[in-house]
């Protein structure tokens, strides 16, 4: 299963947490659509990385699929992602394998990969920014999703590995980038992720600093000298744990407890406690968050 469709399973329990709120959650993510057809970003314009989030949330509330927005004709004026970086070519591929791969050519697929390959780093990884020599675990996770929305696997995958163990820290976890002293909640939890795709068991103390991460009243820190926790670290950190079955239980119950206090009652989620503005991205993330909660 890919990591779109693992995490579309998880979310689609958090209606079970929200109960009548899911109701909100539906009228705040379609009042995130634009005119022009594809899903705001927080400066109110369409943008393809949101709105990743935007239908993977409907998705995520089993809303009748004929109501969905049909973003389709806005997708093909991107084409084959010839004026996208690298981020944005990968969730061209995520957005077209939610509104319906079928329609977007096996010619158009071959390029669009062929564009997110010429960000490969020479150590195997990917990385988000071009002519990288080692790649990064955000560009790694990115292209592994990617080409799994394209119906395939990066080419020679085992190269992944290589750029894996160069971004291992002395803590036991995973830097972002090479060189880093200490990891990062969001990068351990990606490579501890990738790990399961890659039928590679991740080294146990990786498992347990992401646990450690979790603070006693709820949320997962960025970051071990993080201020506060924050929800994406939250969200990514309990679906790792999850992915590789570690027992999380005991901290279900205080990161529910740190969710809630992140609802918003028009429908939406904040990143984190100064977060003042709502989006489809920490919204989604709130639902991953509340599926692996419920």
């Amino acid at each position: 299963m890919s990591f779109r469709l693992e995490m579309l399973q998880v979310a689609r329990l958090a209606p079970k947490l929200l109960g009548e709120s899911a109701e909100l959650v539906e009228a705040f993510l379609r009042s995130r659509v634009s005119p022009e057809g594809g899903f705001l970003d927080r400066n109110e314009k369409p943008d393809l990385y949101y709105t990743v989030f935007g239908l993977e949330g409907l998705q995520a509330l089993s809303v009748d699929a004929s109501t969905i927005p049909d973003v389709k004709p806005w997708l093909a004026q991107f084409g084959e992602g010839e004026r996208q970086d690298f981020v944005h070519l990968c969730c061209l591929a995520r957005c077209w394998a939610n509104a319906g791969m079928q329609d977007f050519s096996t010619a158009s697929r071959e390029a669009l990969a062929a564009r997110i390959e010429a960000f490969r780093c020479a150590d195997g990884g990917y990385h988000q920014a071009p002519n990288r020599a080692k790649g990064s675990a955000y560009g790694c996770l990115l292209a592994w999703g990617a080409y799994q929305d394209l119906g395939g696997i990066p080419p020679e995958p085992w190269r992944l590995a290589e750029c894996m163990g160069g971004l291992r820290t002395k803590d036991g976890a995973w830097s972002n980038e090479p060189g880093i002293p200490v990891g990062s909640t969001t990068a351990t939890a990606a490579m501890v992720a990738l790990h399961r795709h890659m039928d590679m068991a991740p080294p146990a103390e990786a498992v347990d600093w992401l646990l450690r991460q979790c603070l006693p009243a709820g949320g997962f820190l960025a970051l071990p000298a993080a201020p506060i926790p924050d929800l994406l670290s939250t969200a990514v950190a309990l679906h790792a744990l999850d992915a590789v079955q570690a027992d999380y239980s005991k901290v279900k119950e205080p990161c529910l407890d740190f969710v809630d206090s992140l609802w918003n009652a028009t429908g939406g989620f904040h990143g984190n406690w100064t977060d003042d503005v709502l989006d489809c991205e920490y919204t989604y993330y709130g639902m991953l968050a509340l599926g692996h909660l419920a």
